[in-house]
């Protein structure tokens, strides 16, 4: 009676208090712990459930996951076929073993070479994932605490409200919900600044409430390690070495983009110009949101650190971090936005990671990462079958490492795929790079344009308090618009006041064109306006 009542709280739990989920999954653990099914106890916490998996529908067994590894390769197959996409490496971690560590396909399309267990790719966003590890060796050390105030340790913080600015927590900034806007800074990066001036330009974004919008975000957490950076007394990178890369030997990991850029065994980012995959021009550089996106690591280091998460933090038969620290960051912690549809599932965000539920009924912890110059990957776990996998590639970001590693646990939970994961996710992705940037986008110019005034005229420098002086000066017969260290784009004239710039690099579609509007004391860019903070005043 007691496990049944526990139940019917659980499903309340899930659609008002996420802290309430915590313990009322604590409790049902206590229920379940003592069945004729579980499995052997690996840790004395009261925190770890023997056997997590006991009330659900799907059932991870050996057999499945044996017919799960040995359709990787048809998997990949398919991918690349469907896609182009020049390398893959795939990793599957299942009863404390690693029992799949293989490459296919090329490092990069010029040289040819292979794809190993070694091939050192960037992470992007799974990036996320890792910090929150190196957080929670420095809960574990007394640097910081989850709810210690971002502001505590990083002289100058603030946000545009002072009180959530002084209160803002790291954990608040790790789940998203700090109230900045999505991808809050990232426009800043793409012109060229560095990590403190944007981490100090998040003051002049206008907030939603605090802790109670999910924007998903790179400075939010970026700003938050900067935090427990300073409170250890040393840079990000050289903290995450020191608490996490080299005690667990990821010897090929680095936070550092010259690290990745000096090795010999590296992938090499990919985009498609007319249709073909060719090494991209100039590689991401994600310095700046390194917390958020600038981790570079192979198979055989990711998988070093996903048993370690797996075995809830024992590496080695010995305690690598302290359970209190690392499963808050593993669990739900922020709703990710309503249902859209009746009866459908939220999705929820712990601390650099999503944490969610199977169809199967096992918890479900993942993060995926992207660049749209030429990388996408993913780890993804089911935590209560010991099970996890991971999927690193070289394209711009099209869906295969969430089609491949949804595919792979399908078949593990179920012995069959359930649906066309790979096709699902390339229509997502398609989706996102075909969004247009601006009103313009794909348009002919008009057949019969107002004229410009003057060049002379538009000339000149003008103001924003977030992005910093925009510059417009003449050169040759136009205009050419000048922001941040490094925008700079010609503007084409359209019609009247009215010009256009094409935008590229990481946050920008291939093709995206948009408008600069000038009038008599203003220049309102519209790439830079999605939130109303692309007016530029003389």
């Amino acid at each position: 009676m007691l496990c049944q009542t526990l139940g019917m709280a659980a499903r309340r739990a899930r659609s008002t208090r996420l802290l309430a989920l915590v313990f009322v999954s604590a409790a049902l653990a206590a229920c379940t712990a003592g069945g004729p099914d579980a499995a052997p106890e690996r840790s004395q916490s009261p925190m770890v459930n023997p056997n997590p998996g006991a009330d659900a529908v799907a059932v991870v067994t050996d057999e499945h996951v044996e017919a799960a590894v040995a359709d990787v390769e048809k998997s990949v197959g398919e991918a690349m076929d469907a896609t182009g996409t020049p390398g893959i490496a795939v990793a599957v971690i299942h009863g404390g073993d690693v029992i799949l560590a293989e490459g296919f396909g090329v490092r990069d399309v010029e040289s040819g070479v292979p794809v190993d267990a070694d091939t050192v790719f960037a992470l992007a966003s799974v990036s996320k994932s890792v910090g929150s590890t190196v957080v929670a060796r420095a809960i574990d050390e007394g640097i910081v605490a989850w709810d210690t105030p971002v502001a505590e340790n990083l002289d100058g913080f603030t946000l545009s409200d002072p009180v959530a600015g002084a209160r803002v927590t790291i954990a608040d900034m790790y789940a998203h919900r700090s109230g900045l806007y999505e991808h809050a800074g990232d426009e800043l990066e793409e012109i060229g600044y560095d990590r403190a001036a944007i981490i100090k330009q998040l003051r002049y974004i206008p907030l939603e409430p605090w802790r109670a919008v999910y924007h998903y975000g790179n400075f939010d957490i970026t700003t938050a390690a900067e935090s427990v950076a300073r409170a250890a007394g040393e840079d990000w990178a050289t903290l995450s070495e020191h608490l996490v890369y080299e005690p667990l030997g990821m010897t090929s990991t680095s936070s550092r983009f010259s690290d990745l850029e000096g090795r010999d065994n590296r992938a090499l980012g990919h985009i498609k110009v007319d249709g073909e995959w060719v090494v991209t021009p100039e590689q991401r550089q994600p310095d700046a949101q390194s917390p958020a996106g600038g981790v570079s690591s192979n198979l055989t280091d990711m998988a070093i650190w996903t048993k370690m998460l797996l075995a809830a933090g024992m590496n080695d038969g010995e305690r690598f971090v302290a359970e209190s620290a690392l499963l808050p960051a593993m669990s739900p912690q922020m709703v990710m936005g309503l249902p859209s549809e009746w009866g459908a599932r939220p999705g929820y965000y712990g601390y650099g990671w999503n944490v969610g539920t199977t169809v199967g009924g096992l918890v479900d912890v993942n993060h995926s990462g992207a660049f749209a110059l030429g990388t996408g990957t993913i780890v993804k776990m089911l935590p209560g079958a010991d099970l996890g996998i991971i999927v690193l590639s070289n394209a711009s970001a099209n869906g295969v490492a969430e089609g491949i590693a949804n595919r792979f646990m399908d078949i593990a939970q179920f012995g069959e795929e359930r649906r066309d994961w790979l096709g699902f996710f390339i229509s997502v992705f398609e989706g996102l790079m075909n969004e247009p940037a601006g009103e313009f986008d794909g348009q002919e110019p008009p057949t019969d344009p107002e004229p410009a005034r003057d060049l002379a005229s538009y000339a000149g420098k003008y103001a924003n308090e977030y992005f910093g002086p925009a510059r417009v000066a003449v050169e040759g017969s136009g205009l050419v618009l000048s922001l941040g260290p490094r925008g700079r784009w010609p503007l084409e004239h359209w019609s009247g006041d009215t010009f256009l710039f094409r935008p590229t690099g990481e946050n920008a579609n291939p093709g995206a064109t948009s408008q600069a509007t000038f009038d008599s004391a203003t220049l309102v860019l519209e790439y830079f306006d999605k939130h109303g903070l692309g007016t530029f005043t003389r």
